[in-house]
């Protein structure tokens, strides 16, 4: 890594003489100037040792301490019967005995992820490659997977399940009432966006039963969206959508026989669509199932044992908050499952415990005043768990451990040195791990390294030439800052103009978050370029993160926005943007800027409209305008029942104070959004025509929330943006 650093200063050094460069939109978006190069995701094999991957060889096994390479299954093993090249693996997996290998190819998006393909199977010892699902229609089947013995092959198909031997090729269908109304072996669009389910169904330890989630969405109001562009006349696109306070599926879990095609129900307690059943896992090696039933607050989380053979179903565990829980993921269980892993902020900390098999016994794990970011891997066997966290900075990642037992002190593991965000791919027992770090101002850099000594095996990428280019450019280095508001200390970051003059006053645009989702305050690698063109213009780019949004803070900061999504954040920004002015005296208060997207849309709405004395011009980007539009099950986390708190659901929708605009606002919005209805930007336009406010707005037709899709979209949306920018908030100093 020295050498290659070494002739990217050099190259630096060369280009330093020269001229710096004017940024252009086409650099960010067209050219591929800063095309940044990673590294593919290691997938560990169990050893913990080595990692398979498919290259242009085939299928091979890396040793991760050389990194040499071993052909598993050579490439001219994936060519079908009659074609001229192997297959494209999106995906694969091995059957226990590694005689068999599925993979998955041809495949299509199903709303955010490509979850619709075909399968086929490479049997090793008769080396024979077939496609599975024969005479079925192409890229429809979904999350297939092997029985544990290899000798089935399950997979959804149409909204039902089915196997298939995978020796004769006999396909059985197991369920008979898939449709648009029911949903067996995975989820309507909300589950899937807000709960983060995907595949729903579970093969069991002896391969002879299948756990299942069935949904109803008879009731769920079907939103209709309009794609006006792609026929002679314009059709609808139908998308079962509960939105706050009506009606959600009715979701069940049941279990079918595999010979019988016999399906029997949980007997879970209380209505079926005034609760969540948020995750269904099978304890290893038994015949029972671990089920998550969120109620609709979400602030409940009832833990059930069902035994599959007799469908008894018992309560064991419940975790409680007086605001709202998030979906809990992290369950490892451990000591022949006496215990299993569960997190929680019941201390006002995210932390991991270690609770007994009966739910009565708890020990704290992650001991210590800090949140655990993420748990990367539980290494039962060396007793520890590894995590990302970052106790003494909240716009930082690292890795740390701690022991399983919960005794001592958490242990940081990234070396110390290097300011900014770690992440990780942990092997199984924790031996090595493909890491990446960048920063603000430093590309992502990856390296194979030892745990948890954190040597390094070998760097795999480390982007010099890019940072050599990103140098060339002169652009202005991030610069944290905190702001103390009284009630909370807020973080922020700014990029001074080019030729920037302390001396001087500035146009400010602000980027905001504002909602408990994400935030936009971290010290991490995104290349900046569209913050570091508009610097380069003569604005002065900021942004703060209010309370509530999703940093690594502690239960109080995030909670606190409880029932005021839309109100708490709002006025925490506003106050420390006047604070900001008097700390920063180049800020120009006349000229104040905010721009967001999805809720950052929502929240640069609320700031232009009731805080119009300090934001003069805005671009709303596929804001949430009325919380009653949104998705229940976000909606709902966050802010209660419409029913019970209607008055937080209209002071934290942004239409509710339209006649307050005074400023500039650009309100833009793609059509085809499935997430945030393109009818929600058409009611705030309705309601600003209504109170006579004058605005601009741009309509992405058929693009969906990312507005990304179809020739030039991105180009011209950034494009817009600028322009008005530049046409309603004049850049430069004064």
């Amino acid at each position: 890594m020295r050498k290659r650093m070494i002739l990217g200063a050099l190259l630096f050094a060369c280009l330093s003489l020269q001229a710096q460069p004017d940024l252009t939109l086409e650099d960010i978006y067209a050219k591929g100037t800063f095309r940044a190069r990673g590294v593919p995701q290691p997938t560990w094999m169990e050893d913990g040792r080595s990692y398979s991957a498919f290259t242009e060889r085939g299928l091979v096994r890396v040793d991760a301490a050389t990194l040499a390479e071993t052909i598993v299954v050579p490439a001219s093993a994936f060519v079908p019967e009659g074609a001229d090249q192997p297959l494209r693996l999106e995906g694969y997996e091995w059957s226990q005995d590694k005689s068999k290998l599925l993979v998955y190819t041809n495949s299509r998006r199903v709303w955010r992820r490509n979850t619709r393909g075909d399968y086929w199977l490479l049997d090793r010892s008769a080396g024979t490659l077939r496609q599975l699902g024969k005479g079925l229609d192409p890229s429809r089947m979904m999350y297939g997977k092997l029985s544990p013995a290899g000798d089935k092959f399950g997979f959804v198909y149409y909204n039902d399940l089915y196997v298939e031997d995978t020796d004769t090729g006999v396909r059985r269908r197991l369920t008979f009432d898939g449709s648009d109304r029911f949903v067996n072996g995975n989820f309507d669009w909300v589950y899937e966006e807000e709960l983060g389910c995907y595949d729903g169904w579970r093969w069991s330890p002896d391969g002879e039963k299948i756990a299942y989630w069935h949904s109803d969405t008879e009731g769920t109001g079907t939103f209709l969206m309009i794609d006006n562009i792609d026929s002679l006349y314009s059709f609808t696109i139908p998308l079962p959508y509960p939105k706050a306070g009506t009606t959600n599926s009715a979701v069940k879990v049941g279990v079918v026989d595999v010979e019988t095609a016999r399906t029997g129900w949980f007997p879970v307690p209380g209505d079926p669509r005034e609760n969540y059943l948020a995750r269904m896992e099978f304890v290893p090696g038994t015949d029972e199932v671990m089920i998550q039933q969120l109620n609709r607050l979400q602030n409940t989380n009832t833990v059930y044992y069902g035994n599959v053979n007799t469908l008894e179903l018992k309560p064991f565990f419940e975790d409680h908050d007086d605001a709202f829980l998030d979906v809990h993921d992290h369950i490892v269980w451990l000591d022949g499952n006496r215990f299993f892993t569960w997190t929680s902020e019941k201390d006002g900390w995210r932390h991991l415990y270690r609770v007994s098999r009966d739910g009565k016994k708890e020990t704290l794990v992650t001991q210590g005043d800090f949140d655990v970011i993420d748990v990367l891997e539980i290494d039962a066997k060396g007793g520890y768990v590894y995590y990302l966290a970052s106790p003494d900075s909240a716009v930082e990642q690292y890795l740390y451990r701690s022991r399983l037992d919960g005794k001592g002190k958490a242990e940081r593991v990234t070396p110390e040195g290097f300011r900014g965000t770690y992440s990780y791919n942990v092997s199984p027992g924790a031996k090595f791990a493909l890491c990446s770090f960048g920063n603000s101002a430093t590309p992502r850099v990856y390296e194979m390294v030892t745990l948890p000594d954190h040597k390094i095996v070998r760097v795999l990428e480390d982007n010099a030439a890019l940072k050599a280019v990103y140098d060339s450019y002169g652009f202005r280095p991030r610069e944290y800052f905190q702001v103390d508001i009284g009630d909370a200390v807020l973080d922020g970051w700014m990029i001074k103009p080019r030729d920037f003059d302390p001396a001087g006053k500035y146009p400010v645009i602000f980027h905001i978050y504002g909602e408990p989702a994400s935030s936009t305050v971290q010290d991490s690698w995104s290349g900046d370029y569209w913050n570091q063109l508009l610097a380069q213009h003569g604005y002065l780019v900021m942004s703060i993160d209010p309370r509530g949004t999703n940093n690594p803070k502690g239960r109080g900061w995030r909670k606190s926005i409880y029932g005021k999504v839309g109100i708490l954040a709002m006025a925490d920004h506003a106050k420390a943007v006047r604070l900001a002015e008097a700390r920063f005296p180049f800020m120009d208060p006349e000229r104040i800027g905010v721009w967001g997207w999805s809720g950052g849309g929502s929240s640069t709405a609320h700031l232009m409209f009731e805080y119009p004395d300090i934001y003069s011009v805005g671009i709303a980007v596929a804001g949430v305008y009325s919380q009653f539009l949104y998705d229940s099950i976000y909606q709902e986390r966050y802010m209660g029942l419409p029913s019970t708190n209607p008055d937080g659901y209209r002071e934290g929708s942004p239409i509710t104070h339209a006649a307050g605009l005074e400023g500039d606002l650009l309100l833009i919005h793609g059509t085809g959004d499935d997430n945030v209805h393109y009818q929600s930007c058409e009611m705030l336009v309705n309601e600003l025509v209504k109170q006579g406010k004058m605005f601009s707005m741009m309509a992405y037709p058929m693009r969906t929330h990312g507005i990304s899709e179809r020739e030039n979209t991105t180009m011209h949306l950034y494009r817009t943006m600028l322009k008005y920018w530049l046409e309603h908030l004049p850049a430069g100093k004064r």
